[in-house]
């Protein structure tokens, strides 16, 4: 027979099986409801497939990541900030359109930020290609 572990770990544990849950739960929303979630999607299957082929380095790579994560976790960030004005003010309210354009502005200067990169990281490679 084996030992439990003492109830708090077990409370521990199934506490972050929980967080968890909602985080994909909160990911499966964004993929399921969200228009440009979809367009961020098509475009890391793109950038991936395109870092694969140009064979980028390991430090490419990690650039390559840490901008696909920074526009997701905008995009994601940009759909709880709408969601929460809407349910706080759901009729048109001069701050709550403020607030929803200052996080769309925050997506698209991720997703610029990470447009440039991936220009400075990409074309070198592509210019090498004969």
């Amino acid at each position: 027979m084996t030992k439990q572990p003492p109830r708090f770990v077990r409370h521990y544990l199934n506490r972050r099986v929980f967080s968890f849950k909602n985080a994909f739960s909160g990911l499966d929303y964004a993929l399921r409801t969200q228009p440009n979630i979809h367009i961020h999607l098509v475009a890391t299957i793109l950038v991936i497939l395109l870092s694969v082929l140009l064979n980028i380095t390991s430090l490419e790579w990690v650039m390559v990541l840490i901008l696909v994560g920074m526009v997701w976790i905008a995009e994601i960030f940009n759909t709880a900030i709408e969601k929460v004005v809407d349910l706080c003010s759901p009729q048109y309210h001069m701050l709550a359109k403020i607030s929803k354009d200052l996080a769309a502005a925050g997506v698209l200067v991720a997703a610029i930020t990470a447009a440039i990169s991936g220009c400075i990281i990409f074309i070198p490679h592509l210019l090498t290609i004969k």
